[in-house]
């Protein structure tokens, strides 16, 4: 088994950090908070003061961190300390330019890194069934793979560094589109006085459904709008989405529409709730919510 670094250890972090224990490897645990570094004490981890630190006791480095900037302030210290045989794998949702980035500045220690930004929510790290896209070299793909095992299920790799990260924009791309396409579709079946349930059922089966839509229709029903993923982490990454379509001369009319409707829900204060709750935005002028259908 090895022993790997988790750094950032959020609503993803955790989980995985937690399959990587349960896997039987030994995990070396920072997160500028304490609480989750507690939680997973408890569950065999060993607490560090530093990434740097937990980055000096380990062969594998991981990374999960909420921003760019978080990622780049992060791996500047890691460089410096960095050694050769490490391989680091960053699971962040940032733009490929960064990756690339900290694959140079990895380099010249000897250390080899992958972009393997990761698909499926806590959930799918609780159950060990993310989808892990990865880029950066096949021989440290080879090496990291077994760890990736530990919480991913559809693991491949993609190509060279920022392959996965540019699988995954596509991903998230998708994945602020259909929020809203549902979103929107689901207050106009309400409005017409469609069972919520019903819809879920069928279109579930048809060519109209998706994964966001299975994902997201309970939610709507339920109003559960705890937040598994916040709306303000789309906005975040449809902007990074944007700044690469801009580099690479492509119009994304229906992601900018879906970006706006993300905005909007962030500025009316849903940053932090699910983003399922997108739906209000659709719910509120049409004067329904999707689990109270009209009636005739």
């Amino acid at each position: 088994m090895a022993q790997v670094a988790f750094i950032g250890l959020g609503k993803m972090g955790l989980p995985m950090a937690a399959r990587l224990l349960q896997a039987g490897h030994r995990v070396h645990a920072f997160n500028r908070s304490r609480a989750p570094v507690d939680t997973l004490v408890k569950q065999g981890a060993e607490a560090v003061g530093s990434a740097a630190e937990a980055a000096a006791r380990a062969e594998f480095v991981l990374t999960a961190l909420p921003t760019p900037e978080s990622v780049e302030r992060v791996y500047d210290e890691l460089a410096a300390s960095a050694r050769a045989g490490q391989v680091y794998a960053d699971h962040s949702t940032v733009s490929l330019a960064l990756n690339r980035r900290c694959a140079a500045i990895l380099r010249p220690r000897g250390a080899q890194f992958l972009d393997a930004p990761v698909s499926g929510g806590p959930a799918g790290a609780q159950g060990g069934t993310l989808t892990v896209m990865v880029g950066g070299e096949p021989e440290a793909f080879q090496k990291a793979l077994p760890v990736f095992q530990a919480f991913g299920k559809n693991i491949r790799l993609c190509g060279g560094v920022g392959a996965g990260q540019a699988v995954k924009l596509v991903n998230q791309l998708l994945v602020g589109v259909h929020t809203a396409a549902i979103a929107e579709a689901a207050v106009l079946g309400a409005k017409l006085g469609a069972d919520p349930r019903t819809v879920l059922e069928l279109i579930g089966t048809s060519f109209g459904g998706s994964t966001m839509m299975t994902r997201n229709l309970p939610r709507f029903i339920s109003r559960d709008f705890s937040a598994a993923t916040p709306a303000r982490l789309i906005l975040k990454d449809l902007g990074i989405i944007h700044e690469e379509a801009k580099r690479a001369q492509v119009p994304l009319l229906l992601g900018g529409l879906a970006e706006q409707r993300f905005l909007e829900a962030c500025a009316r204060g849903l940053a932090e709730e699910d983003m399922a709750a997108l739906v209000k935005l659709w719910e509120e002028p049409a004067g329904v919510t999707v689990d109270r259908p009209r009636k005739e």
